[in-house]
C-alpha cells in the first residue's frame, strides 16, 4: 500500500535510494555511539535537556545506519521512523516517543525533566540502538533486496533501484 506522505518526499527528492555503504554506515554508528555517550556526560552535568536531544539523535543515527546498509537516504525526520516501522518492521514507539520529547524540551520553555526520566531514556535507547544494530548485522544480501522492493512498493514504486 502506498504512503503519500512517503511518495510526496520521494518527489522533492527528500528520499531516495543510493548507493549501499558500509563506511557510511560504520559512520552513523560510531556517531550513535558518541551521542549517547554525550548523552550521560550531560546528564552527569545537570544538563538535562541537551542530553534529552541527544538521546534522540542517539536513536536516529542508528537507523540512519541502517538505511544506507539497505541504500536509502532519508531526509526527514517522520518519514524516517515510518519506514522503520513500515518497512523493517520495527517497533518504533520508543523513538518517536523521544523524539517527541526532545521537540518538546528543546523548544519550548514550559517543560521540565528529571534527572530519573534521563536516565529511563538513556535506557530505552541503548536497547533501541542495540535492536537495530542486531537487525543490521543479521541483514544478507537477499534481505537487502527484499527490504528495497517493500520500500518501492510503499512509495508507489516512483523510485529506481
Amino acid at each position: 500500500m502506498t504512503n503519500k506522505f512517503l511518495s510526496k518526499l520521494v518527489k522533492e527528492g527528500k528520499i531516495k535510494f543510493v548507493e549501499s555503504s558500509e563506511e557510511i554506515k560504520k559512520s552513523y554508528l560510531n556517531k550513535s555511539e558518541s551521542n549517547l555517550d554525550s548523552a550521560k556526560i550531560l546528564l552527569k552535568n545537570g544538563k538535562l535537556e541537551e542530553s534529552v536531544s541527544l538521546v534522540y539523535y542517539s536513536m536516529y543515527s542508528s537507523i540512519i545506519a541502517l538505511f544506507f546498509k539497505i541504500g536509502i537516504k532519508c531526509e526527514n525526520h517522520s518519514a524516517t521512523i515510518i519506514i522503520l516501522k513500515e518497512i523493517f518492521g520495527i517497533n518504533n514507539s520508543d523513538i518517536s516517543f523521544a523524539k517527541k520529547e526532545r521537540i518538546d524540551k528543546q523548544y519550548y520553555a514550559d517543560f521540565n525533566v528529571t534527572e530519573l526520566e534521563v536516565k529511563e531514556s538513556l535506557k530505552i535507547a541503548e536497547e533501541f540502538n542495540a535492536k537495530v544494530l542486531d537487525f543490521i548485522i543479521k541483514l544478507n544480501n537477499s534481505d537487502v533486496e527484499k527490504y528495497k522492493l517493500k520500500f518501492k512498493e510503499l512509495i508507489g514504486g516512483k523510485i529506481n533501484l
